[in-house]
C-alpha cells in the first residue's frame, strides 16, 4: 500500500479506541428523579454495549457518559453547560423538558460562535417542541426523538378512524410542550379527524401536582370519551391512577410517553385496551436494541424505553467514521443527512433542520403474549403495536432556515 493510501487509511480510522465523554444533563432530583436515573442508567448501559459487544459502532470508539442534575430547572441546565465546557465535554445530551433544550441550545450558539476550534454539539433525546427544528433550530443541535408534530398528526389519522372516539379532552403541563400538544391536536383533528369534538382543555404545572382527581372530574363533566396528553412522569403516572381510582373506565387516553418510569405500573390490569401511545419504538423489537432491553431489564430490574439513546450513539460512531476524527464540528458536519441503521432499520438525520427521520407506531396496553412477551415493570401488560407509519408517513415538513458556520 502507498504511502498515500496509508495516511488516508490512519486518517479515516484514527479515532478507534478513543473515548468519547458526553455530559449527560437532565433531572436527578425532585418529581422527575425516577425517569431522570433511568436514563442515565440507559446512556451508561447503552454506552458500554456499544464499547465492548455492537456491530454498530464503525468508529470504534470507546463512549463515557457522566451524569449533571439540572433539577430540571433551565437555570440550572445553563450554569451546568457552561460546568461541562469547562470540564472538556463536547458532547451534551439531554431530553425532559423543552425550556431546558433551548437554555442548551442558546447557550452552544454563543460558544461556539465565540470559540471557533472548541465546538460543542448537543444531541436531544426527548424534548420535542417543534420550534426547535423550525424557526429556532440551531446547527448545534440534532434531535433523536420524533417532534410533536409527527407524533400528534400520527395520533390524529389513528384517532380519525376509531368509530368510538367523537369528544376529546386535552389535559397537558403548563409550559412549551404542553401547550404545543394542545395546538397541534387541534391542527390535526381538524384535519384528519373533523368528526371529533374538543370538549376541553387545561393546562397543571409541571411536576407539581401529586392529587390529579380535581382534574379528572373536569374531564368526566365534559362528556370526553378520550383524552389526549403529552403528558410525562408522575404527571403521566399519577392521573392515569387518578382516573383508574375515579373509575374512569370508559375514556380512552392518547399518551406520548406511557412507558416511561411508573406510567406502567400506574396503569396496571384496569388500563387494559383503553390507553394508546405514539413512539418510535416499542419494548418488543429484535436486533442489537432487543439485546440491550433484556440486559438492561436483568442488571437494573428496570424498563430501558428510552430507544433513542440507541439510535443517538450509533448517529454518533457512523459520523465519527465518516468524518474520520471525534472533533464535535466535524462530526457536526458529517451527520448532517446522514442515513444509519437505528434500533427500528435505516433512519436519516435530515440536514435541512437535524430532525432524525424515523416510523412512528401507535401501540395499545395490553396482556403480554406469545408474540409480545415483554412485560414492562412486571405487569404482565406491555404496549403492543397497532398502527406503524413509516419514516415517510411520519416527516412533516420545516420552516427551518439553517444557519451555518462559515
Amino acid at each position: 500500500m502507498g504511502l498515500a493510501a496509508l495516511a488516508c487509511t490512519a486518517s479515516l480510522h484514527a479515532q478507534q479506541g478513543e473515548t468519547v465523554r458526553i455530559a449527560w444533563i437532565d433531572p436527578l432530583s425532585g418529581l422527575m428523579a425516577a425517569i431522570g436515573t433511568n436514563q442515565l442508567r440507559s446512556f451508561q448501559y447503552t454506552a458500554d454495549y456499544f464499547n465492548t459487544r455492537s456491530n454498530n459502532n464503525p468508529a470504534g470508539v470507546q463512549f463515557e457518559i457522566q451524569g449533571f442534575d439540572n433539577k430540571l430547572s433551565p437555570q440550572e441546565t445553563a450554569s451546568l453547560v457552561r460546568a461541562a465546557i469547562d470540564q472538556g465535554f463536547q458532547y451534551i445530551v439531554q431530553g425532559n423538558g423543552s425550556g431546558n433544550s433551548l437554555a442548551i441550545m442558546e447557550a452552544l450558539e454563543r460558544h461556539n460562535a465565540r470559540n471557533p476550534g472548541k465546538e460543542v454539539v448537543f444531541l436531544n433525546h426527548a424534548g420535542v417542541d417543534p420550534e426547535m427544528t423550525n424557526e429556532r433550530c440551531s446547527y448545534w443541535h440534532f434531535r433523536l426523538d420524533a417532534d410533536t408534530t409527527m407524533k400528534m398528526r400520527a395520533l390524529a389519522r389513528f384517532i380519525g378512524e376509531q368509530e368510538d372516539v367523537g369528544k376529546v379532552f386535552l389535559i397537558n403541563q403548563n409550559y412549551g410542550h404542553g401547550h404545543q400538544v394542545a395546538r397541534y391536536a387541534r391542527q390535526y383533528l381538524g384535519e384528519y379527524a373533523p368528526q371529533v369534538q374538543v370538549v376541553g382543555e387545561d393546562y397543571h404545572p409541571l411536576a407539581q401536582v401529586r392529587d390529579f382527581a380535581p382534574y379528572i372530574a373536569k374531564i368526566r363533566q365534559s362528556g370526553a370519551d378520550a383524552v389526549i396528553t403529552g403528558n410525562w412522569g408522575s404527571d403521566l403516572s399519577l392521573l392515569v391512577r387518578a382516573a383508574n381510582d375515579a373509575g374512569l373506565n370508559d375514556v380512552k387516553f392518547f399518551v406520548y410517553y406511557g412507558s416511561a418510569s411508573g406510567s406502567p405500573t400506574a396503569f396496571g390490569t384496569q388500563a387494559e385496551g383503553k390507553v394508546y401511545e405514539v413512539f418510535y419504538s416499542h419494548m418488543n423489537l429484535g436486533g442489537e436494541i432487543g439485546e440491550v432491553v433484556q440486559g438492561f431489564k436483568q442488571r437494573f430490574g428496570e424498563d430501558m424505553y428510552t430507544t433513542s439513546v440507541y439510535n443517538g450513539l450509533a448517529l454518533l460512531s457512523h459520523a465519527m467514521a465518516k468524518a474520520g476524527t471525534t472533533r464535535a464540528a466535524e462530526v457536526a458536519k458529517a451527520m448532517e443527512g446522514l442515513e444509519f441503521p437505528g434500533a427500528t432499520g435505516q433512519l436519516q438525520m435530515r440536514a435541512e433542520d437535524h430532525q432524525l427521520q424515523q416510523g412512528l407506531f401507535i401501540t395499545r396496553w395490553s396482556t403480554v403474549s406469545q408474540e409480545f412477551p415483554y412485560s414492562q415493570e412486571d405487569t404482565g401488560m406491555d404496549f403492543q403495536p397497532v398502527r406503524f407509519y413509516d419514516r415517510q408517513q411520519a416527516s412533516t415538513p420545516t420552516t427551518c432556515q439553517m444557519k451555518r458556520p462559515s
